[in-house]
């Protein structure tokens, strides 16, 4: 039966930390196992240092994946894609990985738990955007199967570094307030540059903000499977 994940805080009284069914469900794990998990399994290496929120997605009660959700890549850049949002209002899924164990639809699955989770645990989000790119082999066929809708797509320039990729933002970005673009910026000469299209999804949790929204509505793209290179894993 599908339900929150509860337990008893030291205060007595009870704290939602999940939600799920028995067979599958997403539950709270620690910032540090996270980010072990994403920099050992993503394909970017690297976890996202502003996710405030870390669940582990269970199968059968194994741990075969991850969700992190946080601010965006410019944290205060919310009032430019829906007005009236403040910064608490809003989330980015930053980073999601799930093993290639996990049945079909699972990662649908999974986000579609991680809102109910959040609308309980997070009264205040109002929204929830992430992006896909042409990296995962799809167009967002996940963010389709969870009922986001589809914003368009725009090209973004990421850098690769001794096997690591980094956004092109990070060129430009203070070194002192950044590891990542210390890292980059002092690496450089060393570092190459290429385009990947990037698809924009976005969950009305309150479905009067998409009023508020400045950016059009569009059609789902077509889902498409990689090819050449194929990842292993799948990944958001």
């Amino acid at each position: 039966m599908k339900g929150y994940i509860e337990e008893q805080t030291l205060f007595g009284h009870n704290d939602v930390i999940g939600f799920g069914d028995e067979s599958s469900f997403v539950k709270e794990i620690t910032r540090d196992k996270a980010n072990y998990i994403i920099k050992k399994n993503h394909y970017s290496k690297k976890f996202y240092s502003a996710s405030y929120i870390h669940l582990g997605i269970f199968i059968n009660n194994e741990l075969l994946g991850v969700l992190q959700y946080g601010y965006a890549m410019n944290p205060a850049s919310q009032e430019s894609v829906v007005k009236n949002t403040g910064i608490k209002e809003y989330l980015e899924l930053n980073r999601m990985w799930l093993d290639d164990k996990a049945g079909r639809n699972s990662e649908s699955k999974a986000i579609s738990y991680s809102i109910k989770y959040i609308k309980r645990k997070y009264p205040a989000v109002k929204w929830i955007q992430s992006f896909a790119d042409e990296r995962c082999g799809c167009f967002g066929i996940v963010y389709q199967a969870a009922n986001f809708k589809y914003y368009g797509e725009h090209e973004s320039i990421f850098w690769t570094l001794d096997d690591e990729i980094y956004h092109n933002s990070l060129m430009t970005r203070r070194p002192e307030l950044s590891k990542s673009a210390a890292i980059l910026q002092e690496g450089k000469d060393r570092a190459t540059s290429g385009k990947l299209r990037q698809f924009r999804y976005i969950y009305f949790i309150d479905k009067r903000c998409e009023k508020d929204c400045l950016l059009t509505e569009k059609p789902y793209e077509k889902y498409y499977h990689a090819t050449d290179g194929e990842l292993k894993g799948r990944f958001l």
